[in-house]
């Protein structure tokens, strides 16, 4: 059972911790690799932390799971929590996130489409992300983005 699952049964709808890593994965063109959603909106790999995984674990899993892709390097760009990012989901869970980013340009493997996670996975150009890039993953890539275009 998820991590996440299991706290909900003893806390209900109530605020929860979720630690997570999201990979800003780009190709040799400069270009990211993001993730759209049933939801519609567009994101990057990533997802939740389970017990005992390391921030870059959790990276290294949820890029493969999603992605097929296996990360060889990883850099950390930053950790994002607080207010911002708490978030109400439709069923009445109550979170905060703390995600670490990484990015990476070092990954193996052929491009696999998990569609019980997403409808597709797309690269887009740093200066052409798509407009429904949801606003939390645009606070994620946004202040790096003059450090990866170079």
């Amino acid at each position: 059972m998820e991590y996440f699952k299991f706290l909900r049964q003893y806390v209900g709808h109530q605020p929860i911790i979720l630690p997570g890593s999201v990979v800003l994965i780009l190709n040799k063109q400069n270009e990211i690799l993001l993730q759209k959603r049933h939801d519609g909106g567009w994101g990057l790999p990533g997802g939740l932390m389970e017990l005992g995984e390391s921030l870059e674990d959790v990276a290294r899993r949820e890029v493969l799971e999603k992605t097929g892709l296996v990360i060889n390097e990883l850099h950390l760009l930053g950790v994002f929590s607080g207010p911002d990012y708490y978030i109400k989901l439709q069923n009445g869970d109550e979170l905060y996130s703390v995600t670490a980013v990484f990015y990476t340009t070092n990954v193996s493997g052929d491009l696999v489409i998990d569609y019980t996670e997403s409808e597709t996975l797309q690269y887009f150009s740093l200066l052409n992300l798509p407009n429904e890039l949801t606003n939390e993953y645009k606070s994620y890539i946004e202040p790096f983005l003059s450090q990866l275009i170079e």
